[in-house]
């Protein structure tokens, strides 16, 4: 398999020389081969959601170093990397834009880290495929394409944005909590469309996630981070084999550090 993300000694400390620095990552080094679907989770303040800003560049790194596909990406801004990255945040408001119709947002999904001219960007051809992406939610969206996405709900909404991640195939697709502020039903809906456009399109992903019993059922990996630095990684059968008491137990080994209750494995 060939190497889609290494992530060589990334460290990142906020505040640094006062009374309050923080080391959000303390010298990172991951690896992923194309295609692998990693589940990241760790304990509160582990590190887990600066880590995946600094690969989209919204955190800036105090070192280390960022090669996707092949290319160094380290110093590139944001909008440089858009094109490569897909990216879905936690909150549904924050991937895509309120005020802009469905069909306009896929259409900016479509362009994103290309130079555009936005007004020429919802052609006919377009329109066709849209509608067949959005069938494939199930959620009758795709007879709903001139609706604003501010008049979606939260399910609807993270899972166009999902669509909107993975419409140009990025190199990686980072997932930031994006089921924790869906309802129960909504996140097992939006959990099965993300398991079946990263295995349809094969793509090199990392799920955040506070669900112990999510992070082992789901993905082909599993990363478990504490303090800013990776303590376990586990795949194939011996990720099969976990349970939450097992991995609970795991942190403690792994990490020196106790837990108060399984539910101590939060997202930052």
């Amino acid at each position: 398999m060939s190497v889609a993300l290494e992530l060589r000694g990334l460290t990142r400390v906020f505040n640094r020389g006062g009374a309050d620095a923080t080391t959000a990552l303390a010298g990172i080094d991951l690896v992923l081969e194309a295609g692998d679907f990693v589940t990241l989770i760790g304990s509160n303040g582990a590190g887990k959601s600066t880590l995946l800003r600094c690969i989209t560049g919204h955190e800036t790194l105090d070192s280390g170093r960022i090669v996707l596909d092949g290319a160094d990406i380290t110093g590139l801004p944001v909008h440089r990397r858009a094109g490569r990255i897909g990216r879905i945040a936690q909150d549904p408001r924050e991937s895509s834009c309120a005020s802009m119709s469905i069909a306009e947002n896929l259409a900016m999904a479509t362009l994103r880290g290309q130079s555009r001219g936005f007004g020429r960007a919802v052609t006919a051809s377009r329109r066709g495929r849209f509608r067949d992406l959005l069938a494939e939610t199930g959620l009758g969206l795709e007879d709903r394409m001139e609706a604003r996405m501010g008049t979606l709900s939260g399910g609807q909404r993270q899972a166009v944005a999902l669509l909107m991640a993975t419409l140009a195939e990025p190199g990686l697709l980072l997932l930031d909590e994006h089921l924790a502020a869906l309802d129960p039903r909504a996140a097992g809906m939006v959990m099965a469309l993300t398991a079946s456009r990263i295995a349809v399109h094969r793509l090199t992903s990392i799920m955040v996630t506070h669900d112990m019993q999510a992070a082992i059922a789901w993905g082909d990996r599993l990363v478990m981070m504490h303090a800013g630095r990776v303590v376990l990684d586990v795949r194939g059968a011996e990720k099969s084999a976990l349970t939450v008491p097992g991995l609970v137990e795991r942190f403690r080994a792994a990490s020196g550090a106790a837990l108060a209750s399984d539910r101590a494995l939060l997202t930052l």
